[in-house]
């Protein structure tokens, strides 16, 4: 039963097919409150397995497959992999069309997702509902610790923002993030014509490999989303004022820092050092601190 299902994995792989094409099935219509673009184009398919260099072995996570197209292309691929759908309907379909041994399907919010439950370390592939990309990247990079390295699809310019160069006009929050906990690579940009329906606008390919713990800089992950968020909360401001709440001007100047730079100025080891300083709010009344 195995060989069969791998058979089938490979047919469907080399012929484009996906499980809107599967017989007796009607097509599965594109569900907007889950952003849903599905990717049917077989040359950004081929080029986007071969980015990723599947090894038999690897332990493969795919979020949101959708109606399967990549999802084939992977399983063909690898021994056995995972797959996180939100739409019940596809979930079911997915279910159906592998044999369990070789693709386990997690019919749940990505965002809710606990890679605690799944062997490491996990190579991670997805074409991101744009609606919630950036949040779902802050919760995997959260357990970065038990990735080895993502593929993700997004939208062009939130791809632009992930791998801006500080004082850039993309350079953002989500620049820093980022870029603190990983090396991020765009690697090539998908047309819309690539999905269905089509979006209306370009998406892009992108690598993030996590950086290992020793690396962060010994730095409290709330202490460091605090600094960041409160200095790009007011990015027009410079620094002295920005931070002026949780990081004193002598403090700027002792972390290395001009007060009067503004925001975008600062690179992610910067900012590192900034979240190192003390806080300078009576601790009684601090809030409660997190990634997000």
């Amino acid at each position: 039963m195995a060989a069969r299902a791998a058979r089938s994995d490979l047919h469907r792989a080399s012929t484009g097919r996906s499980l809107n094409a599967s017989p007796g099935l009607p097509a599965h219509r594109p569900r907007k409150r889950f952003g849903q673009h599905f990717l049917r184009d077989r040359a950004v398919i081929e080029r986007i397995v071969a980015a990723i260099a599947p090894a038999a072995d690897d332990l493969l996570l795919e979020i949101g497959p959708g109606d399967g197209a990549l999802t084939a292309a992977l399983a063909a691929r690898v021994r056995h992999l995972d797959v996180v759908e939100i739409d019940r309907d596809l979930a079911a379909r997915l279910a159906g069309d592998y044999d369990p041994a070789r693709l386990t399907v997690h019919n749940e919010d990505a965002l809710d997702l606990d890679l605690g439950r799944l062997p490491r370390p996990l190579r991670v592939v997805g074409n991101l509902p744009y609606n919630i990309s950036t949040p779902l990247l802050f919760h995997l990079l959260a357990q970065a610790d038990r990735i080895r390295d993502m593929h993700f699809m997004l939208q062009r310019e939130v791809v632009d923002r992930m791998v801006a160069a500080p004082s850039s006009p993309q350079y953002g929050r989500l620049s820093v993030m980022v870029q603190h906990r990983s090396a991020a690579v765009r690697l090539f940009t998908v047309p819309p014509q690539s999905f269905r329906p089509a979006p209306k606008v370009d998406s892009a390919m992108v690598r993030l490999i996590p950086r290992a713990a020793q690396d962060l800089g010994d730095v409290d992950a709330g202490r460091f989303a605090e600094v960041v968020t409160q200095a790009f909360s007011h990015r027009r401001k410079t620094l002295r004022n920005a931070l002026a709440s949780v990081i004193g001007p002598e403090q700027l100047i002792g972390a290395g820092v001009d007060p009067g730079s503004r925001p975008e100025n600062l690179s992610f080891e910067d900012y590192r050092r900034l979240a190192r300083t003390p806080d300078q709010r009576d601790p009684a009344l601090s809030h409660k601190r997190t990634l997000r």
